[in-house]
């Protein structure tokens, strides 16, 4: 089991208290949803063909461990601690991804999974990935966005006061490409699973370019060549 490297981080992230305190339960999700969680988790390793990679946001270690991924950083002990028993060779980081522990130019994919939307800065985080990526690296960032069936039921579910998703700021598609353009990257291609409304069966879907009220969004996007000069 891999040791977790703690980063100094200053004032800790507000809300990480219901991580620390609920990491089982929100690692009991993707078992309770299985069929959900594993249809996100193939679109998200149908994203990702570049290495080494860090995910950013790693949580219990569900998607990293599924792409192989070389590095995650939380900032909840307690969630790392999961992470460590699927991940189990590579580096744990306790720290935040508006601060990343990484020199410039170390990693081929940076991987930010529903991160965005519990983040303090998205922008920050999005301007972190940037710098540690190489010349040719991919950002890859998935939502649920705000504007489709799931966005709309999660959102309700904050509202009535679910310890996680109340603490959530969920982002529209457009929302999203707007901030990963802003932050210096040219989008490359975009595809989507959850076809289906949450009330509805749920289903195994292959990843699909049409991405239009789909319940979960993957974008992937390269350093644009004149921010790649100046980074």
């Amino acid at each position: 089991m891999p040791a977790i490297t703690v980063q100094n981080l200053g004032a800790v992230m507000p809300g990480i208290d219901v991580f620390e305190a609920l990491a089982d339960r929100y690692d009991s999700w993707f078992e309770r949803n299985r069929i959900i969680a594993e249809a996100e988790a193939r679109l998200v390793s149908s994203m990702v063909d570049k290495r080494p990679i860090l995910e950013i946001g790693a949580g219990t270690g569900f998607f990293a461990s599924r792409v192989s991924a070389e590095a995650g950083i939380d900032p909840s002990i307690s969630m790392l601690s999961r992470a460590a028993r699927r991940m189990r060779y590579s580096l744990l980081v306790r720290g935040v991804g508006e601060r990343l522990p990484f020199r410039d130019s170390v990693f081929s994919t940076v991987l930010v999974v529903v991160t965005l939307c519990f983040v303090e800065d998205p922008r920050k985080v999005l301007l972190e990935s940037r710098r540690v990526l190489t010349g040719d690296g991919d950002l890859v960032a998935c939502i649920v966005p705000r504007d489709t069936p799931w966005g709309i039921f999660y959102e309700e579910l904050g509202r009535t006061g679910h310890p996680f998703y109340s603490r959530a700021r969920f982002l529209s598609l457009g929302e999203l490409r707007r901030l990963i353009l802003g932050a210096g990257f040219e989008i490359t291609e975009e595809r989507g699973v959850l076809g289906f409304a949450p009330h509805e069966e749920p289903r195994l879907e292959k990843p699909s370019g049409e991405v239009r009220g789909k319940g979960f969004v993957c974008v992937k996007a390269v350093k644009r060549r004149e921010a790649a000069r100046r980074a």
